[in-house]
């Protein structure tokens, strides 16, 4: 019995002694291992540095009332009808009508008021999505203006111009690995913000429209016949001034 019970003995410290080898190399690993430092870091691409961001802004349109003339010129009268016409387009709430009052030009506002509620009418901009409230200008001697406001989504970018760095430090790291410096891309990332039409666009894609079928079916059918699929206009050369080329 006693060989026996020794060779379970020496069984038993083998399977502890591996495992304690086992332990000791996981330990040795998991002393090697070392997060990335992440703080601080300054990201390499420029739409990371200024990213273009969505956001809700007010569009406002004032429009200057005389104190002897209480309606609108030809030019304010477009003015309203292209600011109602965008409020159908991309507005995300009502619009909102600030009336001056207690001013000199307070009556002829008030009568302008009138016209501009029925281009809206006209434009077809609901009455109850309009709301009109009264205001002190802070500067008296100012002219009061009718402001109309209305919310909408805007894209933004920036601000810009900002250096952290300066460019003829003696940063060895930026210089050896080619980084940009911080300003780098600001400006057409806030260029590319306010030249968007559609500020969802940076976004997701809008929904694709149903195809022609009336000129797929004229291309098909062409196809199939074996002629040529170009579009051939008429008189096609009667704009051009030069025979040059032919």
């Amino acid at each position: 019995m006693i060989p026996e019970l020794r060779a379970m003995g020496v069984s038993r410290g083998g399977k502890a002694g591996r495992c304690a080898v086992i332990a000791v190399f996981v330990a040795t690993l998991a002393g090697c291992y070392h997060p990335r430092e992440t703080v601080g870091e300054v990201p390499v691409d420029y739409r990371q540095r200024h990213p273009i961001t969505i956001q809700e802004s007010d569009r406002t349109v004032q429009v200057f009332i005389g104190a002897n003339r209480g309606e609108l010129a030809p030019a304010q009268r477009a003015d309203v009808l292209a600011f109602a016409r965008a409020w159908r387009r991309e507005a995300t709430g009502g619009v909102l009508i600030d009336l001056p009052s207690g001013t000199a030009n307070a009556r002829a506002a008030a009568d302008a008021l009138r016209e501009i509620q029925s281009i809206f009418a006209a434009a077809g901009v609901p009455a109850e999505a309009i709301a009109t409230r009264p205001y002190r200008p802070a500067d008296p001697a100012k002219l009061a203006t009718v402001r109309m406001t209305y919310p909408r989504m805007t894209a933004e970018a920036g601000p810009c111009g900002l250096w952290p760095d300066d460019l003829a430090n003696n940063d060895l790291r930026t210089h050896s690995e080619n980084r940009p410096y911080w300003n780098l891309g600001c400006a057409s990332q806030r260029n590319l913000a306010a030249m968007v039409d559609n500020p969802s666009d940076l976004v997701q894609p809008r929904a694709e429209q149903p195809a022609y079928t009336a000129r797929r079916t004229t291309v098909l059918e062409k196809y199939r016949k074996g002629e040529g699929t170009a579009t051939t206009y008429p008189k096609e050369d009667q704009g051009k001034i030069s025979d040059i080329g032919k």
